[in-house]
């Protein structure tokens, strides 16, 4: 976990376990590491209690020598303004300050960020507790499988010691006093409560009740490292993600998997694409699983995020992220309009006989126009679409040219007066064929954004 050399960030809280953490890795008795800081956010939530643990750990850290910063962070206003528990906000603010602490101390000493560690002083009741809390409250395998031994730069070198263990350490070895959180005791919240009642019951039926269950746990997060590994690869193969922006999952083959494999991979390709979807319910899980088998799926999902199936596709993207539909813009003969996020619309006076080929360049018979409007599609709009005898509506065109709905606000159409000339993309008009009779050609050139 501390590899030889390596600097050690401690975050240490002020009570017994962070403390003995701190004395545990000053002493060595962790293993020869870089050097030693420590690290202690003042959450602003118990007044001049937080005010006390802070000036305990900056003393504390001035005795054995090791160089200490304090934070002082509102997190009950962060929690309210995040939509958190003040459990998960104060988690996060540490890691954040941690993570930004650390990396300073590994700058100053010269070598890889990456090398650096974070030394975090849970222990092996806190496993048991917040397991039992899980499966209380609800959760998967993930969340079973309890607190890990390491993640990323995070380390956890008391995970198999247990708290009467290391209160005896301090008291009886070394005579080193710590602070107490009296808010530890109160039994309105469920970690107090699985601590103080659940688990003694637990032991009066096993005695070795917390061994028995940090064994199993170790196997349940085994299975679930293997089936997370797994799950990445199909992510990987199965779903085109674009970070912060839109994943898009290959229906036909995330139907191929065992449905319990299929929740895990677009869970784990909406984290890679999301960050904030790891807030996301099993149930908003549950409803994408059941999308897949179902055309013309949609629904609006917590997080600002939007899914839609489409044509083979179960996109999930950000909702303010939809295309913008084209604004109404005049495209003078020859010229250039642009169309904001749609791209660009060129047009370009050339010979009959330069007939353009591709869907998004055409040449049409220009007659006496001197100026198109380019705009988006309008309830109603019909063509008659090049080589067909009747007219059709544009919204079909577009479904036959696959257009996901999501897209087709951005797909620009070009008019000449209450005539349509060209849905860009899809299809020209009968009406503006080049022919023998044709003395004015011109060429229309629609370059997408990403073009």
């Amino acid at each position: 976990m501390l590899p030889q050399d390596s600097p050690v960030l401690a975050l240490v809280s002020g009570g017994a376990d962070s403390v003995a953490l701190l004395r545990l890795l000053a002493a060595g008795d962790l293993g020869e590491t870089g050097p030693i800081s420590v690290l202690h956010v003042n959450h602003l939530l118990r007044a001049d209690a937080a005010d006390g643990d802070a000036s305990f750990v900056s003393a504390l850290a001035a005795e054995i020598g090791v160089p200490c910063t304090v934070v002082r962070f509102d997190v009950a206003a962060y929690a309210a303004e995040e939509g958190l528990n003040l459990e998960d906000a104060g988690r996060r603010i540490r890691y954040r300050f941690a993570d930004e602490t650390l990396d300073v101390a590994c700058d100053a000493a010269g070598v890889s960020r990456s090398a650096g560690r974070i030394a975090v002083a849970h222990h092996r009741d806190d496993r048991v507790e917040t397991f039992l809390m899980r499966a209380i409250t609800g959760s998967g395998a993930a969340g079973l499988s309890s607190i890990p031994y390491e993640r990323g730069r995070i380390v956890r070198p008391l995970l198999d010691c247990d708290r009467a263990a290391i209160r005896a350490y301090l008291r009886d070895d070394l005579g080193q006093p710590w602070r107490e959180d009296a808010t530890n005791a109160d039994t309105t919240r469920l970690r107090a409560l699985v601590r103080t009642q659940i688990v003694p019951v637990a032991e009066r039926v096993n005695p070795a009740f917390r061994e028995t269950l940090a064994r199993s746990i170790d196997l349940l997060a085994a299975d679930d490292a293997l089936l997370s590994r797994m799950a990445s690869d199909f992510a990987r193969d199965f779903a085109d993600i674009t970070p912060n922006e839109r994943i898009e999952f290959d229906r036909a083959w995330i139907l191929t998997l065992d449905r319990t494999m299929a929740r895990r991979t677009i869970r784990t390709a909406l984290a890679a694409a999301f960050p904030e979807a790891s807030r996301l319910e099993s149930s908003h899980i549950e409803a994408l699983v059941d999308g897949l088998a179902q055309d013309g799926f949609a629904r609006d999902l917590p997080c600002g995020l939007r899914a839609e199936g489409e044509y083979g596709k179960l996109i999930v993207s950000l909702a303010d992220t939809e295309p913008r539909a084209v604004a109404p813009s005049l495209l003078p003969i020859p010229g250039t309009v642009d169309l904001g996020p749609a791209g660009s619309m060129i047009a370009e006076e050339v010979s009959p006989a330069d007939i353009a080929g591709g869907p998004c360049s055409v040449t049409i018979d220009a007659g006496n126009a001197r100026t198109l409007v380019v705009d988006a599609l309008r309830p109603g709009d019909r063509m008659r679409p090049f080589g067909m005898e009747g007219t059709r509506k544009l919204s079909d065109l577009l479904v036959d040219a696959k257009v996901p709905r999501r897209e087709r606000p951005a797909v620009p159409v070009v008019r000449d007066g209450e005539r349509i000339v060209w849905l860009a993309g899809v299809r020209v008009s009968e009406e503006y064929r080049v022919g023998p009779g044709t003395s004015r050609a011109m060429k229309l050139s629609w370059l997408k954004a990403e073009d």
